[in-house]
């Protein structure tokens, strides 16, 4: 049923990932399916944004992400699950809705962390959106 399964984390919040997880290696070993990791980091190269970061900051900040995911990867997913790492600019939702489509993924599987406000409380903004924009399934976990 499911060939290639995308899951969004965020690395520095552990929300993100920590109920999702389990599932999506579950619907990988079920299925046979690869599960493709990705982080997004915002897009800096807005002129006005950019402005304040070093010129290389973009590059090293992609550098230290790739080796977080790499140990966020080693520490998490067992070694019988294919797993695929990827690291990301722009915006959250249009990046998970954009790499969904190019590693040509059957299911989204992604974590409804945010609790900012009520909205948040209900449905994260991000996973609101990739649910709204997706093509494919999304599963959001609580």
């Amino acid at each position: 049923m499911y060939n290639k399964i995308l899951m969004p984390v965020v690395l520095s919040e552990p929300n993100s990932w920590e109920r999702a997880l389990p599932v999506a290696l579950n619907l990988c070993k079920t299925y046979d399916a690869s599960l493709h990791v990705l982080t997004v980091m915002p897009d800096f190269s807005m002129p006005m944004v950019g402005s304040f970061f070093p010129k290389d900051f973009s590059s090293k900040a992609h550098a230290l992400l790739k080796d977080e995911l790499k140990k966020f990867v080693k520490e998490n997913i067992p070694d019988e699950v294919q797993v695929q790492r990827i690291v990301a600019d722009g915006s959250p939702w249009e990046t998970i809705v954009t790499i969904a489509k190019e590693i040509d993924a059957d299911l989204i599987v992604m974590a409804a962390h945010n609790k900012r406000k009520f909205a948040d409380y209900v449905l994260g903004p991000n996973s609101a959106h990739v649910v709204k924009h997706s093509n494919i399934s999304v599963m959001v976990v609580r």
